[in-house]
């Protein structure tokens, strides 16, 4: 793909930074995020009518069909007057490239007179909340059949209305500053008042977006917001949480300033001597004149505490511009660095990061500074092999990842997204793709920071629907303001390196019709970015469908392994589709492919069931790795979703055909909602590591194939079998060594090499009794690694794990507290269940707790759960502005109790 050879991409991130070397910038970006009231209608209340839009109305849905189920026509709603859909509009005219087709503001205020939005309204019975916040992730959960939310959404109570109000006060100087609102991402339909009007909003409830508050805002009173959501139910195929659920910020600039997301940064030519850099900048002139000012722009080396070098690496040469006013206008200037220190991905090369400081100067004063960060590096896609990335190939080690944090839900929280990211980077994962929408701006920043690669998606759905309520009711109105939205805001991170505008989406199936929708979107995409490519992630479409030919590369779900090739599917009407990896190499010989979905695989962590199949890889039914009864999936990592495959599966197709860049596993962490299959339980069983961070099984066999150089062994199942004396229980090793001797109570029970595409060694005649088996792995005849299991005694007491023992006396930072169940030796206890009860002292408080089981309903905020396969989580956050030493305390009947001292600071 010669279009995108010898380019760079550079990371623009939307928190301001100040230069230490230049005077304070008239931009100023406050933390928006403490101190608002909340309000939600309950299930049984009516709630207001200032209503978006009309919706269909929607019969009943069955959220438990199969995730690759054909999407459907949408349903004609058709709008009525008294909507305020013709007042959001126009707060995305930004993003619409044509003038002719942007939208005009109705006159009047709607809203004005009702109780939430007025100034003098009493909200001190509302729920005091900070931001991010998450209304449903406290529950309760729904059960029973037919829920008010299925499965599918998690059982919790995303759905419905509710307000949030914050009271603010600006200086006298702030009045001739322009005000603006940033909003992260609401979920959904978010609309903004201050001061009783109406200022605009926006329905996607994942694109950031700002709002301008300067015609509304007052410096010589309190300004009030009200900002009101409306999540629709069956809006989903998973967990998308409820609530202004991400940061929130208040912005002030001057009448001359840098636009929103206004930088752009491309290196078309790239080596390790030099780096040609072109900047363009945006700038908006919001003055009654004309302006004659100077662009500036300073190059710094930037540290991984985000901390700028002491002095700049480049400066570029001054451009003078005259700004019209009420107009945006762009300037490009173009320098070269010499030695660069590139941006690459972890572990293969190191991610060095600069930042550009932009300043906006008149007669010697500075009308705005405006940092953006970003890395320097060449890519290059070659379709027979994949990704090159400093001229080194870089194989694609991915997961999907949902946006949810597990117990945290989905309001957004750095460290818990970090401690996934280390997690993941831990078992050799180099790659994420954001599934199935645009991610937190801080989750980029942590990619860029941690060196790892990113898949950017916009879509689930386009025209046709997937759930009754989803994104199709808005994607004709908005399609184009949030998919420039996302190429304007991340355009510059170096982390990523491809735009996804959809998900398997409905236009697969509809030929040329569907081809001309994707090339519509991916003519926005280039015309906000040239230097990525574009593609969709395809379930259905064929090598020679125009769909396909219409991608810049070619991006299969599960299509690559093959779809339900079991004789089971034959004759039926579900996708069945024969390993696509050479029909796409024939018709696309020019294109990279990879899949962005592999797998799909299923398991319970530390749940086991007999007799274990002598296949490879195997759809889940009840004797056969499920037990539908329980709900719950086998742990021998042998079975997976009807349309997808086990880990073995998909690592003997890659490597049969190595021009594929890599994989993109379904999925990295189990996540909230689509608990397939079984829809009566809150999370899904897919994830290598559980919902609450617990390894499963199944991520030492990703670990021993994608770090082959790490000396690792893991023995699987656990040895606690009382009852199974005599009987043949199974015993697997996932290793990175090449070859392994299984020992048990010190008998050799053999040794075993690995095959041909084998990708574990299966000691498939191993009979139980109580004691311990060892495992030693080998590579090249030397001894590699070991692992042990061992049979425990009754459950005794309590061991408390922290991740971290010192956080951050932020009141955000977070200690992610594991405790194992111990017998009287210190052996864990694989099976025990029992209830752990948790307290703390000190400037921290008890948030979430978890215990990884897709089946419990206890409420993520409960300071008491059961413990599940031995192991339970508790989180632990620090109090705002409070330093000084925190104890847990846990304890259980009849166990001997622990604490475990944290520190806050």
């Amino acid at each position: 793909m010669s279009f995108i050879r010898n380019c760079t991409w550079l990371l623009a991130l939307t928190i301001v930074l100040l230069a230490p070397q230049a005077s304070a910038s008239p931009r100023e970006k406050i933390d928006f995020t403490d101190d608002w009231r909340f309000y939600r209608y309950a299930d049984d209340q009516t709630p207001d009518t200032l209503i978006y839009d009309t919706r269909p109305q929607v019969g009943r849905f069955n959220d438990s069909q199969a995730a690759d189920t054909r999407p459907t026509d949408a349903v004609e709603a058709n709008s009525h007057e008294g909507v305020l859909k013709p007042w959001i509009l126009p707060t995305g005219n930004a993003f619409i490239r044509d003038p002719e087709s942007r939208y005009s503001r109705p006159s009047g205020q709607p809203g004005k007179d009702f109780a939430f939005i007025q100034k003098q309204f009493d909200d001190s019975h509302w729920q005091a909340v900070d931001l991010p916040h998450d209304w449903a992730i406290a529950g309760p959960f729904y059960s029973g059949d037919n829920p008010k939310v299925g499965g599918g959404m998690g059982r919790l109570p995303s759905h419905g209305v509710a307000w949030y109000r914050k009271q603010f006060t600006l200086d006298k100087n702030d009045k001739n500053k322009r005000i603006y609102l940033h909003i992260d991402g609401a979920m959904s339909y978010s609309m903004v008042w201050l001061n009783g009007h109406l200022v605009g909003g926006w329905p996607y409830g994942y694109t950031s977006y700002q709002l301008d508050l300067t015609p509304y805002v007052s410096t010589e009173d309190k300004n009030q917001l009200a900002i009101r959501l409306d999540n629709p139910p069956k809006s989903s195929r998973w967990y998308p949480g409820g609530g202004i659920y991400r940061n929130v910020w208040l912005e002030k600039t001057g009448q001359v300033r840098v636009s929103q997301w206004g930088t752009q940064v491309i290196t078309p030519e790239v080596s390790q001597e030099k780096a040609t850099i072109s900047v363009t900048t945006s700038l908006s002139n919001h003055s009654s004149k004309q302006q004659v000012v100077s662009l500036q722009h300073h190059l710094y080396e930037l540290s991984d505490q985000d901390v700028l070098s002491k002095e700049p690496v480049l400066v570029l040469p001054p451009q003078s511009l005259t700004l019209a006013t009420a107009k945006v206008q762009k300037n490009t200037v173009t320098t070269v660095l010499k030695n660069p220190k590139l941006w690459g991905p972890t572990p293969h090369q190191t991610p060095h990061r600069y930042a550009l400081v932009t300043s906006v100067m008149h007669d010697g004063k500075k009308l705005d500074q405006y940092t953006t960060n970003f890395g320097i590096r060449q890519l290059e896609f070659n379709p027979d092999v994949g990704v090159v990335i400093n001229g080194e190939h870089i194989p694609l080690q991915g997961v999907n990842q949902h946006h949810d944090l597990g117990a945290l839900g989905a309001a957004f929280n750095v460290r818990a997204a970090q401690r996934q990211l280390e997690i993941l980077q831990e078992m050799g994962v180099n790659a994420i793709r954001m599934a199935h929408n645009p991610p937190a701006p801080e989750l980029l920043a942590l990619t860029d920071k941690m060196g790892i690669l990113v898949l950017n998606e916009s879509f689930d759905s386009w025209y046709k629907k997937k759930t009754p309520l989803d994104f199709h009711l808005i994607f004709s109105d908005w399609h184009e303001q949030d998919l420039r939205a996302l190429v304007r805001r991340d355009k510059n991170h170096p982390s990523v390196i491809m735009w996804y505008i959809g998900n398997e989406v409905g236009e697969q199936y509809t030929g040329e019709s569907g081809a001309d929708i994707a090339l519509q979107l991916k003519a926005i995409v280039k015309s906000e970015d040239p230097t990525r490519p574009v593609t969709a992630s395809m379930n259905w479409a064929k090598a020679d469908f125009p769909f396909s030919a219409a991608m810049d590369l070619i991006s299969l779900n599960y299509q690559g392994e093959g779809i339900r090739q079991a004789p089971e599917f034959e004759n039926t009407d579900r996708i069945r589709t024969p390993p696509s990896y050479p029909a796409f190499r024939k018709a696309h010989p020019d294109k990279v492919i990879l899949s962005s979905e592999t797998a799909s695989a299923y398991s319970s962590r530390g749940l086991y069931f007999f007799p274990v199949t002598d296949q490879t890889s195997a759809p889940v039914r009840d004797g056969l790795g499920g037990n539908s009864a329980i709900h719950q999936v086998s742990s021998y990592e042998l079975h997976a979703v009807d349309f997808g495959a086990s880990a073995d599966k998909v690592f003997r197709y890659l490597d049969t055909y190595p021009f594929v860049a890599g994989q993109f596993v379904w999925n990295g962490f189990d996540y909230l909602g689509e608990p397939t299959p079984y829809y009566a339980a809150r999370s899904s069983y897919s994830g290598m590591i559980d919902l609450a961070g617990f390894k499963k099984d199944r991520f030492y066999l990703y670990q021993s194939e994608w770090r082959p150089d790490f000396p690792m062994a893991h023995i699987l199942p656990h040895w606690n079998w009382s009852g199974r004396e005599g009987e043949i229980t199974p015993v697997h090793v996932f290793t990175s060594g090449d070859e392994a001797e299984l020992f048990v109570n010190g008998k050799s029970q053999g040794r075993q090499k690995k095959g041909p595409f084998e990708y574990r060694l299966r000691f498939d005649d191993v009979r139980y009794t109580p004691g311990t088996v060892k495992v030693i792995a080998y590579k090249n005849g030397k001894p590699w690694a070991t692992d042990s299991v061992t049979t425990s005694a009754a459950p005794a007491g309590l061991r408390l794990t922290a991740d971290r023992h010192s956080i951050s006396a932020d009141g955000k930072d977070l200690s992610f507290v594991t405790v194992d169940i111990v017998d009287q030796h210190g052996n864990a206890v694989p099976t025990a269940t029992n209830r752990v009860k948790f307290s703390v002292t000190g400037p921290g408080r008890i948030i979430a707790t978890d215990n990884g089981d897709s089946t419990n309903f206890t409420p993520f905020p409960s300071h008491a759960r059961k413990a599940f396969s031995g192991k339970v989580l508790v989180i632990v956050q620090s109090e705002r502005n409070k330093p000084g030493k925190i104890t847990l305390t846990a304890s259980s009947p009849h166990l001997t109790s622990a604490s475990l001292p944290l520190s806050a600071n």
